[in-house]
């Protein structure tokens, strides 16, 4: 089983920046993919970024050249960096880890595995 405990989120300015973290306990062997996901009220559970193994990463287009998605093994922490926030990102981030990786679980959350509490973004 794994613990996924997100943290960093909290109200900002349009334009301001914020950095999620997110720290992984538990056996987790075979993960080969963490992501960060939202929800705003009322909507459906979007992708925001992934990042396999290789480091390697992927962003939702609302995000890219504004969001950076990292991890650090040795700490078993993964990062959001979040840049030049708007309105429209105001939500529930959700940090989660899936065996499989691909650009497709940014469209179907079904992929992730297990989920993190969340952390609430509010951005005014």
């Amino acid at each position: 089983h794994v613990q996924l405990v997100e943290s960093g989120g909290g109200s900002v300015q349009s334009g301001g920046s914020l950095r999620l973290s997110c720290v992984a306990s538990g056996y987790y062997e075979g993960l080969h993919c963490m992501a960060w996901f939202r929800q705003g009220l009322g909507n459906k559970r979007e992708g925001v970024a992934i990042i396999d193994s290789d480091g390697i990463p992927t962003y939702a287009n609302s995000v890219k050249g504004r969001f950076t998605i990292s991890k650090d093994n040795a700490k078993n922490t993964l990062y959001l960096e979040m840049n030049t926030l708007k309105p429209e990102d105001t939500a529930m981030y959700y940090c989660g880890a899936a065996y499989v990786c691909g650009s497709g679980i940014l469209r179907n959350p079904d992929f992730v595995r297990y989920w993190g509490q969340g952390t609430q973004v509010t951005v005014s």
